[in-house]
């Protein structure tokens, strides 16, 4: 599905702005040892509002979920959420927040593709924004936006947050891609 963003109401859009956090295993916190067959790790990163962001690291595929809490976020559909392809994500989360109260993340992943392979054989990847809701109400994944098939990505994931995360239902709506469909958001909805 490919939609267009309008731009925010001008009433409402004078509040809504971004900070940004690390991920960084050095800003982190890990969560017991990592796994000596396959290197899994867990981690627990401070965020905004109270909230804490937690990565699982398995098999070269990571999930990153949002709560007050490392159990809360443990539970949320986002924590189960995962692209098939190898994958990683930068350390920065943009948070966007209406004043002070953080309605969603924006994050840049990158997703290996095992049809375009570098000099060594090794899968290139390819750039994708991912924006996810936050509380109240479930913590998932919103909307899509491929960083390479659009020049304007990230303003495309700003506004894909700012109209659709806090009225988005994980139980009831499919992830929006959001501008140009590219190789990124053919490998992160392959399932």
């Amino acid at each position: 599905m490919l939609l267009a963003c309008a731009g925010p109401d001008r009433a409402g859009a004078q509040s809504l702005g971004s900070t940004y956090t690390s991920t960084a295993p050095k800003d982190c916190r890990q969560v017991g040892k990592p796994s000596e067959l396959d290197g899994s790790t867990t981690r627990v990163c401070p965020g905004k509002a109270g909230f804490v962001v937690l990565i699982d690291e398995d098999d070269l595929r990571e999930i990153v979920s949002v709560g007050r809490t490392r159990r809360a976020a443990a539970e949320e559909p986002a924590a189960k959420t995962w692209f098939h392809p190898f994958n990683s994500f930068e350390a920065t989360i943009e948070w966007r927040a209406d004043g002070a109260k953080p309605f969603a993340i924006i994050q840049r992943w990158h997703i290996a593709d095992g049809a375009d392979l570098d000099r060594r054989g090794r899968p290139n990847t390819k750039a994708l924004l991912v924006v996810t809701r936050l509380p109240p109400g479930p913590v998932c994944h919103v909307a899509y936006v491929d960083a390479l098939a659009n020049p304007n990505a990230n303003a495309l994931a700003r506004q894909a947050a700012d109209n659709f995360a806090r009225s988005f239902r994980c139980d009831k709506d499919e992830v929006k891609v959001i501008g140009a469909s590219g190789r990124a958001v053919e490998l992160a909805t392959i399932r």
